[in-house]
């Protein structure tokens, strides 16, 4: 997946989230508008494209008060994007640049 095309359709609001995170996100007090700013300043960190679900990636970016945030973006259709779910990263889990899970092999 290619972030400027992600960005382009957040911009134009060509995206959905996935009906079923809708209520997580809302558990974890992410809205729609910290996922845009997530996306628009953010990066890739890690590319999925053998997805069962289809091609799909993960991208870190900081919203309000410097918050990070993980997006899980993948392809709706040609001409929308779906967002599948969104996280502040675990400590446990990610290093404190919050782009390299712990335990994984530089690249």
């Amino acid at each position: 997946m290619n972030v400027d095309e992600i960005r382009r359709k957040i911009r134009g609001r060509q995206y959905r989230i996935s009906w079923t995170h809708t209520e997580t996100l809302r558990r974890r007090q992410i809205s729609s508008d910290m996922i845009e700013r997530t996306i628009e300043t953010g990066i890739l960190i890690e590319s999925y494209p053998s997805d069962p679900r289809g091609p799909s990636c993960l991208i870190l970016g900081y919203c309000q008060e410097n918050r990070p945030l993980h997006v899980v973006c993948g392809t709706l259709d040609e001409a929308e994007i779906l967002i599948i779910t969104a996280y502040e990263p675990s400590p446990a889990e990610w290093e404190k640049d919050w782009r390299t899970r712990k335990g994984a092999t530089p690249r």
